[in-house]
């Protein structure tokens, strides 16, 4: 019986420690010390909510910069791969596809085309392209916004702004945020009507 009181006791203290008392300092520490981040990275517009830096978000309109391809059409629940190896005729396919629609919007040499605009990210929400996507970008960006040739050099200005750098210097690729990129255009160009 006192071995099974010692157990009790143990999955008690145990239970106590690891389920309540840790994750309260964690989130204790969270907020005190990284409190955006621990918020979700939540961007807002006055006092809206209007998405996170964490999540990529469908951007259509040629007035704006688009993120990568995603599977799950930019869907948080649903999100993922879409598993196809690169023997699939259908992920061949789905990217000459993308590349044709590139074609049509752009009046660029397709080999210029990033990768990253032809191919989905593993989740499908990674909410940044890099630096030669949104360089690819531009052009559309300005014409379609019909911005003159001293707001070409200041959107240029703000596309550097953008950019991020790799992680403490070392880790991944430089990229830039799309929908922080597209908060920055809207504040320094003017909001785009529907």
């Amino acid at each position: 019986m006192k071995l099974i009181w010692q157990a009790f006791s143990l999955f008690a203290l145990f239970t106590c420690l690891t389920g309540f008392f840790y994750p309260l300092a964690v989130t204790g520490l969270a907020q005190v010390f990284f409190n955006e981040k621990s918020h979700g990275s939540l961007i807002k517009d006055e006092d809206k909510v209007i998405g996170s830096a964490l999540i990529a978000q469908k951007f259509s309109r040629p007035q704006y910069f688009w993120p990568r391809p995603s599977a799950s059409d930019f869907g948080a629940n649903p999100s993922g791969a879409s598993n196809q190896g690169p023997t699939s005729r259908k992920l061949k396919a789905d990217i000459d596809k993308r590349r044709e629609e590139l074609k049509a919007k752009h009046d660029l040499n397709l080999s210029e085309v990033p990768e990253d605009l032809l191919m989905a990210s593993a989740s499908g929400l990674d909410p940044h392209i890099s630096f030669a996507a949104a360089q690819f970008q531009l052009q559309r960006v300005a014409q379609a916004r019909s911005l003159k040739q001293e707001s070409m050099l200041k959107l240029q200005s703000l596309l550097e702004q953008a950019a991020d750098d790799r992680q403490w210097g070392v880790f991944g690729e430089p990229g830039v945020n799309v929908l922080r990129l597209n908060r920055a255009l809207d504040e320094t160009f003017g909001k785009m009507e529907k």
